[in-house]
């Protein structure tokens, strides 16, 4: 118990920031399309995480995410306290800079306010100066969207962080860094007199974190590098935020891409070099177990991944492909997820379903459960247990043409535009099964299914991706081909995450 090992978060916790306010620490993440959006963590000792929410009911224009869009939404928030509230900014590439504030973490949340309209801007960052009462903001930009990037902005902002009060200038241009290239991420800070900005560059596989001063907000900064791989296993280290405890010392939370499994989190140890420059982790190198840090102990803790979904209720830790529609998951008074099976002409590819219902996967092998029974009487309804990234594979019960259930398990790769079957059909008598997915080294899946007779394996290993910025996704879902009139639904109950 005296110490961690890393990642402290084994999953896809995309782009962390974090606060502390009082004993309390506050972490926030990238979360891209899926709703409810912008996760919010808690911890008392910055390793033992639970999530306790989200600042983002649903993303808007809500229309514009009516349909998956995995790749686009918030990327690379800031989390700041500030006047007595909770602040969060992030960047849309496709619409510009948002920010909403609540009162407690736990919100309530005010609605996503735009700060800075634009094509291209992300990950911002605030500061409230305490010494000179003035508000200042740095964003990066995607290359993508706007034609630049490599380059940070800053700007004056109203106090009220409810606009800027100016039209930017380049603070740092990566271009003009030897070697320097895809800097973006950048965190601002006030310390010793100086204006810090933490940030990474060279690309979330291969890249580092560089740190920046300035005695003046809009420069001229110096450079240096502060955290990189050398000759450990944790590739690309970088991307995150600085946090200090009660007891005055200092620490680092940032992520590593590690595939499949997306962005998952380290907390490196962090002081001030006698030259007045931090210096993360092992002189500059990542740590994989240190002496934790002098913080009360707290329990165990982790984000949750179990669910019976009590009332047909699920947990916090589900998330929508997309902005959810009426009538999904129904409430009840039992327990289980009951979910529609909502028509759609994409019913045979799951990565255009916005009623997939989904939960990172864990970053070490795993084992994921559920007992499905279908309900829907449509010939084509279906529903199942999924693997969801570029590629995809799922295994559930369909319903055919001449009315009896099937256990059916599917895939798709990710050149392909719909689904085929990866193992034979069955029936299942009872339309009840048990299904599991196991989770292996490199996330590399196995299928199986019960139909009362015990466990058995379906068609052949199923090697998981990523989408384009995005972690692999366990899913839960119902769906039936276009038609008219309702399709029925299927429940779900009893799901489980354990370790290999």
């Amino acid at each position: 118990m005296n110490t961690y090992r890393n990642p402290v978060l084994n999953a896809d916790w995309s782009d962390p920031d974090v606060v502390r306010v009082g004993d309390d620490f506050c972490l926030t993440a990238s979360s891209f399309g899926r709703a409810p959006g912008l996760p919010l963590l808690h911890s008392r000792n910055l390793v033992d995480w639970t999530l306790v929410g989200h600042a983002l009911e649903r993303l808007e224009p809500e229309e514009e995410f009516a349909r998956p869009r995995h790749d686009c939404g918030v990327r690379a928030p800031a989390v700041r306290h500030h006047d007595d509230r909770f602040w969060i900014f992030w960047g849309d590439p496709d619409q510009g800079v948002f920010q909403v504030n609540a009162p407690e973490i736990r919100g309530p949340w005010t609605r996503p306010h735009l700060v800075k309209a634009g094509k291209g801007l992300i990950d911002p960052c605030p500061l409230w100066d305490d010494e000179t009462g003035e508000a200042y903001l740095v964003h990066a930009w995607a290359g993508s969207r706007s034609g630049v990037k490599n380059r940070l902005t800053g700007h004056h902002m109203h106090p009220d962080g409810t606009s800027l009060l100016d039209e930017g200038k380049v603070i740092v241009d990566g271009d003009h860094i030897p070697g320097w290239f895809t800097l973006e991420g950048p965190k601002l800070y006030r310390h010793d007199g100086w204006f810090w900005i933490l940030a990474p560059a060279g690309g979330v596989e291969t890249g580092w974190q560089g740190a920046f001063r300035s005695r003046g907000f809009f420069g001229p900064y110096e450079e240096r590098i502060v955290l990189e791989q050398r000759d450990t296993d944790v590739n690309g280290p970088h991307q995150g935020g600085w946090v200090r405890t009660p007891a005055g010392e200092d620490w680092f939370l940032h992520f590593q891409q590690r595939g499949a499994y997306g962005r998952v989190v380290h907390l490196q140890p962090m002081r001030w070099g006698a030259d007045g420059w931090p210096v993360l982790g092992d002189a500059g190198a990542p740590v994989a177990v240190h002496r934790r840090p002098d913080l009360p102990q707290q329990p165990p803790a982790a984000p949750a991944t179990d669910d019976d979904f009590p009332g047909g209720r699920y947990g916090r830790q589900w998330q929508w492909t997309a902005n959810p529609g009426d009538g999904w998951a129904t409430h009840h008074f039992g327990d289980g997820l009951r979910l529609t099976c909502v028509r759609s002409a994409d019913v045979d590819d799951l990565r255009k379903l916005p009623n997939v219902l989904t939960q990172r996967l864990p970053g070490r092998p795993s084992v994921a459960e559920v007992e499905l029974r279908l309900d829907g009487t449509e010939p084509g309804a279906r529903a199942g247990l999924a693997v969801l990234g570029d590629a995809f594979a799922w295994i559930g019960l369909e319903r055919g043409i001449d009315g009896t259930v099937r256990l059916v398990h599917r895939f798709a790769e990710a050149v392909a535009d719909e689904e085929r079957d990866a193992g034979v059909p069955c029936v299942a008598p009872e339309g009840r099964a048990r299904l599991r997915i196991e989770a292996g080294a490199g996330a590399r899946c196995r299928f199986w299914y019960d139909l009362g007779d015990g466990h058995r394996p379906s068609g052949p290993v199923f090697a998981a991706t990523p989408w384009r910025w995005v972690g692999a996704l366990l899913g839960l879902f119902a769906a039936a081909p276009e038609g008219p009139g309702p399709a029925g639904a299927a429940s779900f109950t009893r799901f489980r995450v354990t370790a290999r």
